[in-house]
């Protein structure tokens, strides 16, 4: 597959995911532990049909030492044991906030209430803005077509 355009050569591309960057590397500070933000970038990307995200975000949880197995079952989650419940509560809260437009009233009172029973207010934070970040990457690689499978890991790092 060819991407209809090459967001990693065009210079307003350069420009735009570079700030996206620095907005997410905030999230870093909010306490929120990486493995619960590789499952929730995993799981976003898996829900928007992004193969390029979906892929980096394998191989970059992997080489932080995230358990493959856990890796091939975020898309079963609900029925997989290997998951704490503040995970659980995380990933029931990417999938609502990520399917926003499948629900009238967008996040459910519940799964808020899951989600804040295990992070505090800047992990809680943290979190939307993780989801909203992967979001718009995932979207942004969607429509261009980026392909999957040559990412490697921390490439991207600054």
């Amino acid at each position: 597959m060819d991407a209809r355009l090459n967001l990693h050569e065009n210079a307003i591309a350069a420009k735009f995911f570079k700030r996206l960057n620095a907005a997410a590397a905030v999230v870093a500070e909010a306490g929120l532990p990486e493995r619960t933000g590789n499952l929730v970038v995993l799981r976003a990307s898996q829900i928007n049909g992004c193969g390029f995200c979906t892929d980096m975000h394998t191989k970059d949880a992997l080489a932080a030492g995230e358990d493959s197995t856990r890796l091939a079952l975020v898309a079963a989650w609900r029925e997989a044991t290997l998951f704490t419940d503040a995970e659980r509560a995380a990933l029931e809260l990417t999938e609502e906030a990520t399917r926003i437009a499948d629900a009238a009233g967008g996040v459910s009172d519940e799964v808020w209430e899951r989600a804040a029973r295990h992070y505090d207010e800047d992990q809680l934070v943290a979190l939307i803005c993780l989801i909203g970040v992967i979001n718009a990457y995932n979207r942004a690689n969607v429509v261009v077509r980026t392909p999957a499978g040559w990412y490697e890991p921390g490439m991207f790092a600054a």
